[in-house]
């Protein structure tokens, strides 16, 4: 459970990447020194910060840029990749549009899922069926984004490596039928600033999004470099703020790893208010288990835990979809 944490901590990933293709990568000092910080805070925290992780600066720079240049296109343009159900879900959310516990967030964005075919999944798929909607302005919007996912995807990978480490299991006890097909989402954000109206009155203080945990394994949130917003609930109900580290990823877990780890590993309450005049960007990358795998307690984690499953099995799928259906407008 989380702990009355007052600050996230920073891990330099570096040693864990040089070796993460290496079988014997638990034998190395460098990767077990990364294991112990991500056991620490997935314990304490459910929340870090990532560097060393290989993504260059530039990139995250270049994603955070186009995202701003298509916020600021007009309505009219940018409805025309509307969300609607027949895409899947994915497409685009006006400022209001999306739900937390039945409370509007203040902020718009482009949602964006690993591709399924029809019948790919059969009946449990099926809401999901269907391409990401990709604006054509600005220019390589989908080129860049995609090639950004799959970097994502790859890091995301390596550091769940690091974290079955960490449970006591071996470098790949979340591959194969767990996550060896990762489902992935990506939600593209746009937040107003106080001042800003955007097609919708903000009111002053107002939140961005409200107080939520992540659906899947592993998130990496992309923000911009001056603004602080994104505030994280320790065990005392206090909230505290996750301020940018350049060139750093947030990185926080989610409710499938929750339950992998019998409760060993906290998925922890986070919200966003952005209380600056300024609008605020963030690209938010979830790395989640196969669409259709059953989760639950890992049996090196049971042991841990007394021996007893804490939490109850879960189908991946069936839990975003029922997620999916009552997040929006």
């Amino acid at each position: 459970m989380a702990t009355d944490f007052k600050s996230i901590p920073v891990i330099d990933i570096s040693p864990l990447l040089a070796k993460s293709d290496d079988p014997k990568m638990a034998e190395d000092l460098g990767v077990n020194d990364v294991v112990k910080q991500l056991d620490q805070t997935c314990r304490e925290a459910g929340f870090f910060y990532v560097k060393g992780h290989g993504i260059p600066d530039s990139l995250l720079k270049e994603v955070r840029e186009l995202t701003c240049k298509f916020f600021r296109l007009p309505y009219e343009e940018k409805i025309k990749i509307k969300m609607t159900p027949d895409a899947g879900y994915r497409g685009y959310q006006r400022i209001g549009e999306n739900i937390t516990k039945g409370v509007p967030d203040i902020h718009e964005a482009i949602d964006c899922y690993k591709e399924l075919k029809p019948g790919e999944h059969g009946d449990l798929g099926k809401t999901m069926e269907g391409c990401n909607q990709w604006p054509l302005d600005p220019p390589k919007f989908k080129q860049i984004m995609e090639d950004y996912i799959k970097l994502c995807t790859d890091l995301s990978r390596n550091i769940m490596r690091g974290i079955a480490l960490a449970l006591g299991g071996s470098p790949y006890e979340f591959e194969g039928d767990r996550a060896g097909n990762a489902f992935w989402v990506t939600r593209i954000i746009g937040y107003p600033g106080k001042s800003c109206k955007n097609g919708l009155e903000k009111p002053i203080n107002d939140v961005g999004c409200g107080a939520h945990t992540d659906y899947g394994l592993l998130t990496l949130v992309n923000q911009d470099d001056d603004i602080t917003a994104l505030q994280v609930r320790n065990l005392s109900g206090e909230w505290i703020s996750a301020p940018p580290v350049p060139g750093a990823f947030v990185c926080n877990i989610g409710d499938m790893l929750k339950i992998y780890s019998n409760g060993l590993y906290e998925s922890t309450l986070h919200r966003v208010i952005n209380n600056s005049t300024k609008y605020r960007v963030s690209v938010a990358y979830f790395y989640e288990t196969n669409f259709d795998t059953a989760v639950e307690p890992l049996d090196i984690c049971k042991e841990k835990t007394g021996g007893a499953k804490i939490f109850k099995r879960a189908v991946y799928g069936e839990h975003l979809v029922s997620k999916v259906l009552t997040n929006f407008i």
